[in-house]
């Protein structure tokens, strides 16, 4: 009887799995990983639900963190093709108006961007295919597959699904050394595998619509400090902003973002409070019923760390699967880059460990760099979310903090996270001490 070597069994092995890697969801996080494996020469496959352009609700500013990890990426991002720079925040509240440029900072460009995230999610997927990964639309993951042995998620069962998500073909079984799951705040897979939300870390929500307007090649992004629900008296301010960010196609992006800890509770209508803050803008904007395009659409934003572990069982969580929302602003894109880029690391370096424990040992890395990242900045960012949640900090904030540029200067630089550690400027030392000081729970 012959002897199956182990080179042989490994090979053997190799044949029957359909990737090195199974990526569930091809959003920023899915196509981000996808394309750094695929240029290292790994077998990607991403299984996506939709098919591309795709809705997603966001507010499409992207700030020069998610643009770092774009050109980190080498998507190309030329104006020809939609893309629109712009220079750093506008900020409004208290009757003050103040204009604050984005940080020169090492290694990070001095400019943000705005894409829709239709044309965005689309570029990446493509950047992806582009790079060699495989990338099957309309394919949705129904669960994941078990090794009976070790109760390690092995593969995925997906079947085809039509434009509307309906049933379009078999279930099959697919199979990969290492499973990723990248399917946002839902995370179906994460769920099958046990891995809930966690109810100690926050969960916002973001309500957004479009507007034809002339205000849609405006170079700042635009944040509004001061939202009130219906009722509520001049101080009681809701822990948030509005935004107006022009996309250059004839549109702009205006919607609302509340970072309380307890926001997806049901306890405010936010579409309700959405049209309210329209209502007050100035009529020559544009932002009235008749020039709306499309309706209101909300999302969850699932911050800080808010599903845990990141790694458990062969299964890795990316982006929003893993709640990676910035709890300072509602940024979630930059993050979700980030992880796919550390975890593209991580995941290149356990598919050349020796056996499965070597790999299983390399793979534990992965919730290890991301606590090394993002760990400090996201304990500051719960404390910073449970500050504001009381109504008379956000008035004196917002009063208080406005008229001192110097103050402000240093509020963006720890809401954007875009302190530089090389800097010797007062502020960015200060933000950089805050973040090495915080535990990275």
């Amino acid at each position: 009887m012959a002897v199956e070597t182990g080179g042989a069994r490994r090979a053997a092995q190799r044949a029957e799995q359909d990737a090195d890697v199974l990526v569930v969801g091809a959003g920023p996080a899915g196509s981000t990983l996808a394309r750094h494996l695929a240029a290292a020469g790994r077998r990607v496959l991403v299984l996506e639900k939709g098919s591309f352009p795709r809705e997603k609700v966001c507010g499409d500013g992207l700030t020069p963190r998610a643009t770092r990890e774009i050109e980190l990426l080498g998507l190309p991002t030329p104006a020809e093709d939609g893309w629109i720079r712009n220079k750093g925040l506008r900020l409004l509240g208290g009757g003050v108006r103040l204009e604050v440029p984005w940080p020169e900072i090492t290694d990070f460009p001095a400019h943000g961007l705005v894409r829709t995230r239709a044309r965005f999610d689309q570029a990446l997927a493509e950047h992806a295919r582009a790079g060699g990964a495989e990338v099957l639309e309309r394919t949705s993951v129904t669960g994941p597959v078990l090794d009976e042995r070790t109760g390690q998620v092995v593969g995925v069962r997906a079947r085809p699904v039509d434009e509307r998500g309906r049933r379009a073909g078999e279930e099959r079984e697919h199979r990969a050394p290492v499973v990723v799951a990248a399917d946002g705040v839902g995370s179906r897979l994460a769920l099958a595998m046990g891995l809930h939300r966690r109810e100690d870390r926050p969960l916002g929500v973001a309500v957004r619509t479009y507007f034809r307007s002339r205000r849609h090649d405006d170079d700042w992004m635009e944040s509004w400090l001061e939202l009130r629900e219906p009722g509520a008296r001049p101080h009681e301010l809701l822990p948030g902003y509005g935004w107006v960010f022009g996309v250059g196609d004839g549109t702009s992006n205006v919607g609302l973002g509340v970072l309380k800890a307890d926001a997806g509770s049901g306890e405010v209508d936010y579409r309700d409070l959405l049209r309210r803050w329209l209502a007050s803008m100035p009529p020559e904007w544009g932002f009235e019923p008749e020039h709306q395009v499309g309706e209101v659409r909300g999302a969850a934003l699932p911050m800080a760390f808010n599903r845990t572990p990141h790694y458990t069982r062969g299964l890795l969580l990316l982006g929003d699967a893993g709640g990676m929302v910035n709890p300072f602003n509602g940024e979630g894109i930059a993050y979700a880059m980030q992880s796919a880029r550390l975890a593209a690391d991580v995941v290149d370096r356990a598919l050349d460990a020796p056996g499965e424990r070597g790999r299983e040992r390399a793979l534990h890395g992965y919730p290890a760099a991301l606590r090394a990242e993002l760990g400090g900045y996201f304990t500051l960012g719960r404390a910073f979310v449970a500050l504001i949640g009381h109504p008379e900090v956000m008035r004196v904030a917002t009063r208080f903090g406005l008229p001192r540029p110097r103050l402000m200067d240093l509020v963006v630089k720890l809401l954007a996270n875009l302190a530089d550690p090389t800097s010797k400027d007062a502020a960015d030392r200060v933000v950089v001490a805050l973040q090495r000081l915080a535990p990275a729970a």
